[in-house]
C-alpha cells in the first residue's frame, strides 16, 4: 500500500515592510485583540463588531457605527490583515483573517495578549498612508 504524505507547507515570508505597515493599522484601528483572535477562528459579521454584541465582547475600543467599523476594517482588508468571507451567493457582510493577520495576531498574544498602543508617530504615518495610499 502507498503512503501518501501531504505536501509541505511554508510559511508565507513578508517583506519586513509589509508586517511594519499592517502592525501600525492594526495598533491604530479602534479594535481590540479579542476582535482578531476571533475572526482566526471564524468569519465576524460587521453587525456584531458594532453593535451592541461588539460592545459587550469588548471588540473594539469606542463606539462604531456600521459605517465607520467597515470604513476601518476595509483599510484593515487593504493592508493585507483581513479578507470579506464569501459564500455562494457572493462577498458577505463578514469579516476572517488572512495568514498575515493570523501571524501578528499570534505574536501579540504570544506577548502580553494585547495589541500595543500607537505611538503618535503611528498614528501619523498610519494616517498619511491611508490618505495618500503610500507603498510600503
Amino acid at each position: 500500500m502507498k503512503t501518501i504524505h501531504p505536501p509541505e507547507t511554508h510559511s508565507i515570508q513578508y517583506p519586513q515592510g509589509t508586517i511594519q505597515r499592517a502592525e501600525r493599522a492594526m495598533r491604530c484601528a479602534p479594535f481590540h485583540l479579542r476582535l482578531f483572535a476571533t475572526m482566526r477562528g471564524q468569519s465576524v459579521p460587521i453587525h456584531a463588531i458594532a453593535g451592541k454584541s461588539g460592545r459587550e465582547k469588548h471588540y473594539r475600543r469606542s463606539p462604531l457605527t456600521e459605517l465607520a467599523a467597515e470604513t476601518e476594517l476595509i483599510w484593515l482588508i487593504q493592508v493585507g490583515l483581513l479578507r470579506r468571507e464569501v459564500d455562494g451567493q457572493g462577498i458577505t457582510d463578514s469579516f476572517r483573517l488572512t495568514p498575515l493577520g493570523r501571524k501578528i495576531v499570534e505574536k501579540w498574544e504570544n506577548a502580553g495578549g494585547e495589541i500595543p498602543a500607537p505611538t503618535l508617530g503611528d498614528r501619523l504615518y498610519n494616517f498619511l498612508n491611508r490618505r495618500l495610499k503610500l507603498p510600503v
